[in-house]
C-alpha cells in the first residue's frame, strides 16, 4: 500500500507549507536562524520579561537563567521543532510474518502546552499491524519524543504520531492514544490536580470496533471511544 509521502518529510516546510490541522504553524522563515542565533535572541528576550518582573538579574542565583533558559528552549524542549531531529525510522521486513498487533504501551510524553507554555505530561499508547515491514520498538518512542518536543495541542501530537507511522510502515493500521495532565489546567486557572485528557486517533483496522477494543484492552485503557 501506498501513503501520501507527505508525512515522510514532515519537517522539511518550506516556502510551499501550508498550515493545517495536523501540522505545526511554523512560518516559511523558521530555520533562516542558526540554533546558536536563535539561543542569543531567546536569552535576551528572557532577560527582559525577568527584568520586567522587577527581578535583579545581578543576583548569583539568576543571572545565568536567561542563558539557561534559551538553551533548554531551543536544544531541549522544542528540540522537535529542528528538522534535523527527526528520527531515521528504518524499517525491516516482517520475516516472522507475524499479523497480528503491536502494541508499545506507556511512552513517556513530555511536551508543551503552545497556549501557555507550561508542560503536559503523561503516557502514549502507540499501536500498529504489520503490512509486510516493521520498524524498531525503540524507534516508535523516539518519534513520540519527536513531536512531543515542541509548542503542542495534545490532539495535533496524537494525529502527528499516528501520520508518521503511517508513512514510515506504509499502512493505514495505525493507532495512539495519549492521556496527559496538562500544568495549564492543573497550577492555573481551574487548578485541577486530579484531572487528565485523552485523545486518540485511529487509521485501517483501527477504525473498526473489534480491533479498536483488543488495542485499548491491551493497554487497560476503559475509556469509550
Amino acid at each position: 500500500m501506498k501513503l501520501d509521502n507527505e508525512y515522510k518529510d514532515i519537517d522539511a516546510f518550506g516556502d510551499d507549507h501550508v498550515g493545517s490541522a495536523s501540522k505545526t504553524p511554523l512560518r516559511a522563515d523558521a530555520f533562516k536562524l542558526s540554533n546558536d542565533e536563535k539561543i542569543d535572541v531567546i536569552k535576551d528576550d528572557v532577560r527582559h520579561i525577568m527584568e520586567t518582573l522587577g527581578l535583579d538579574l545581578t543576583d548569583d542565583s539568576l543571572k545565568g537563567t536567561p542563558n539557561r533558559v534559551a538553551k533548554m528552549f531551543v536544544n531541549e524542549i522544542f528540540g522537535g521543532l529542528d528538522p534535523k531531529r527527526k528520527p531515521s525510522a528504518s524499517t525491516f521486513d516482517n520475516k516472522y510474518k507475524y499479523g497480528e498487533m503491536l502494541v508499545e504501551k506507556n511512552i513517556t510524553v513530555y511536551s508543551t502546552c503552545e497556549h501557555h507554555l507550561l508542560p503536559i505530561v503523561g503516557k502514549a499508547h502507540v499501536a500498529y499491524i504489520s503490512n509486510g515491514t516493521v520498524v524498531g520498538l525503540s524507534k516508535m518512542n523516539r518519534i513520540v519524543d519527536y513531536f512531543a518536543k515542541r509548542p503542542q495541542v495534545q490532539e495535533r501530537l496524537t494525529i502527528q504520531i499516528v501520520k508518521e507511522l503511517q508513512a514510515v510502515l506504509e499502512t493505514e493500521d495505525v493507532a495512539c492514544v495519549i492521556d496527559a495532565k496538562h500544568l495549564c489546567v492543573n497550577s492555573r486557572g481551574i487548578r485541577d490536580v486530579d484531572s487528565s485528557t485523552i485523545t486518540s486517533e485511529f487509521g485501517g483496522k483501527f477504525k473498526e470496533k473489534e480491533t479498536r477494543r483488543e488495542f485499548l484492552d491491551y493497554i487497560k485503557l476503559d475509556t469509550q471511544f
